[in-house]
């Protein structure tokens, strides 16, 4: 899917509970990832070796997007909170 450019709510949204680079504890839900680069909203690790095998399973759906970065990052807290342990 085309993805809203500057939006990276998936790259702040959702907790992952493995190392990453620049984040050795893992990333709590709701702070942005160490490897998004703001002004763009593109990951600095997209397609390396160092992706998070997380991050390579999500896939972005209209229904996570919503109309906006708000909504999105809204959408995809519900989803972290419905599915965390």
């Amino acid at each position: 899917m085309q993805c809203r450019p500057g939006c990276a709510a998936c790259c702040i949204a959702p907790s992952i509970n493995i190392p990453l680079p620049g984040m050795p504890q893992g990333k709590p839900a709701g702070v942005a990832c160490a490897n998004l680069i703001p002004e763009t909203g593109f990951c600095r690790i997209w397609e390396s070796d160092s992706y998070p095998e997380p991050c390579r399973q999500f896939r972005a759906m209209p229904e996570h997007c919503g109309e906006s970065r708000q909504q999105a990052l809204r959408l995809i807290g519900l989803l972290e909170s419905e599915t965390a342990p």
